[in-house]
């Protein structure tokens, strides 16, 4: 599927995620593929106005909410946005830019998961 155009409609990006990360998940140790299960995995086209109303920026990319996995008996569940229209136009458009950045962004926001920070996820090539 090739999408083109800037405003891509959300149908199409979500399309082109889910492939990506399901192939990502393909590739993935089994150990991290089974930790991947159990988080929740929204992906959506731009943060609502509650979420910036909640600090989320206009422009973020992902998001990891929740217990992480050192705090396993926590009633909070762990789980990941991803705001796809943010990616796409952080992309310019660039289907290929597009699916390696819903690779990387799901990755960091797993790494967040894993209890990695910033400098970590950075020094992995995830920021």
């Amino acid at each position: 599927m090739s999408v083109e155009a800037l405003n891509a409609p959300f149908q199409d990006l979500l399309a082109l995620a889910t492939a990506e990360i399901e192939t990502m998940r393909a590739e993935l140790p089994s150990d991290l593929s089974l930790v991947l299960e159990k988080i929740t995995l929204v992906l959506e086209e731009f943060p609502s106005l509650v979420d910036r109303e909640h600090g989320i920026a206009d422009d973020q990319l992902g998001l990891f909410e929740g217990a992480d996995a050192s705090d396993p008996t926590s009633p909070q569940m762990p789980r990941i946005v991803l705001w796809l229209g943010n990616i796409w136009e952080m992309c310019g458009a660039s289907e290929a830019e597009y699916r390696e950045e819903v690779r990387i962004t799901l990755l960091h926001e797993l790494g967040h998961y894993l209890g990695f920070g910033e400098a970590d996820l950075a020094a992995r090539g995830l920021e």
